[in-house]
């Protein structure tokens, strides 16, 4: 027997107006990014996880000579392929290397060059400011220090590195007011050193980067725990900044920002975007910077205070993870071709595609963002203007309210093209706020969280 419960909750008038005042659904829905999302190839993605796996040691400290082994053959097909796509879109992208001399490290203890293949989509309007999506060239063994043993890599991280080439393939056919990078870091098995090469790289050239999404191991769809499944991905955020100060800390602890760092809104933006053009898949925001014990090349951007995330698979395999080719007692080990799922991972690319072209398109997040309503009826939220030269596009603004308790934005109301707007009959103990920027054709920015707790700026 089926029971219907049906359950009528009836509020005050008042109540109801102010808990409930212009609620709206997320960012309005764009077809364009529906359309990037089944541009997303998944025969493309293998032919890339295939190439790669086939140079068999992707070792930061493997032979860098060979044309058919080894890092170095490695970098440079990527970089091939960058440069095939850039000839193909009439040299919309810039590719280069970015390196560093590495050495005296536990896991590179002699001078080692780590090269990163860069590419770079520039923005029409404002080619300074930047998202990133990241792949990881390097692959390892059971030891860490075995740079001649086979270590296909073909999911760690073959996988991530061939879904960056294919957004490239993809967005590299259109154009954004945003500038888009696309980037292949070395140097991640030995201590996240390509990472930290490029943050450095990119506050140097004065690149102002929004959102670096970091894509390491999309394409397992089986778990060590029996769970075979193809419809979640994780993304790791950050709750407070890296970079911030003990002043910063103490004024938190009173006007919050735990949960929600830029990081954090970041992957508040990217679980919409899954929500909004992505077929069948849920995405897990994972309140942690990583997993337990583990890293990712989304962290040295976090240090040095850029907005960053890790994209990654939900069930992983251990046995399939740094480990060398083997057979014992009839359980396979290592990380080979034949246990990556191309229909997954071009999933999880065509989330990363529409993120980096839904922010690209958008405006500027808002800058300077403060907020005021202590023992007042009513909360007000202000902030920068952005420059019009570089958001020509720019309609005007949207706050955002959720309840203190809430993972995702739930409220949001437009506020067309004004500096400040004040929320009335919404008490500013009882929720959070922010503020995202909007386009004349309806792209928003991530939500900014009042003061440096939410800052996307660096500084």
């Amino acid at each position: 027997m089926l029971i219907v419960i049906s359950l009528t909750l009836v509020m005050p008038a008042k109540a109801q107006t102010n808990a409930n005042a212009g609620f709206t659904s997320p960012p309005q829905y764009q077809p364009f990014l529906k359309q990037l999302a089944d541009g997303v190839s998944a025969d493309q993605i293998e032919y890339y996880t295939r190439t790669l796996a086939g140079f068999e040691n992707r070792h930061t400290l493997s032979d860098t000579t060979s044309d058919t082994k080894g890092i170095g053959a490695a970098r440079r097909w990527i970089k091939a392929e960058f440069d095939k796509i850039a000839e193909e879109c009439g040299g919309c992208l810039e590719v280069f290397y970015v390196n560093g001399t590495v050495g005296g490290q536990n896991r590179i203890p002699e001078p080692v060059e780590i090269v990163n293949v860069i590419a770079v989509q520039r923005g029409t309007a404002d080619p300074n400011r930047v998202v990133m999506m990241s792949g990881d060239i390097d692959s390892r063994a059971s030891n860490v220090m075995d740079a001649v043993s086979d270590s296909p890599g073909a999911n760690d991280n073959a996988s991530g590195m061939a879904g960056t080439i294919e957004a490239a393939r993809v967005l590299s056919k259109h154009q954004f007011p945003g500038t888009i990078v696309y980037a292949g870091l070395s140097g991640e098995e030995q201590g996240l050193f390509g990472g930290q090469i490029v943050a450095d790289y990119a506050i140097e050239n004065e690149w102002r980067i929004h959102a670096v999404l970091n894509n390491d191991m999309i394409g397992n769809i089986e778990g060590i725990n029996g769970i075979i499944n193809n419809t979640t991905a994780r993304v790791f955020s950050e709750g407070t900044r890296a970079v911030e100060t003990d002043r910063e800390a103490r004024m938190r602890r009173f006007t919050g920002g735990e949960v929600d760092s830029p990081s954090r809104n970041l992957a508040r933006y990217i679980h919409v975007m899954g929500e909004q053009y992505i077929d069948n898949l849920d995405v897990m925001m994972i309140y942690r910077l990583d997993r337990f014990g583990r890293g990712g090349h989304h962290r040295p951007f976090n240090d040095v205070g850029f907005p960053a995330v890790r994209i990654m698979e939900t069930n992983e395999h251990y046995d399939r993870q740094h480990q060398d080719l083997r057979t014992e007692d009839g359980i396979r080990y290592g990380d080979t071709i034949e246990f990556v799922d191309f229909d997954y991972a071009a999933k999880l690319t065509a989330l990363n595609v529409v993120s980096l072209a839904g922010m690209a398109k958008a405006p500027a997040p808002p800058s300077s963002v403060q907020i005021r309503g202590a023992v007042q009826p009513s909360t007000t939220l202000s902030w920068d203007n952005l420059d019009p030269e570089q958001n020509p596009h720019l309609e005007g603004y949207k706050v955002y309210w959720r309840l203190t308790t809430s993972p995702v934005w739930t409220h949001g109301r437009p506020t067309g093209d004004v500096s400040e707007y004040t929320l009335e009959n919404i008490v500013i103990d009882n929720y959070f706020f922010g503020v995202a920027s909007v386009s004349g054709d309806g792209y928003e920015s991530p939500v900014v969280f009042p003061g440096r707790a939410g800052s996307f700026d660096r500084e």
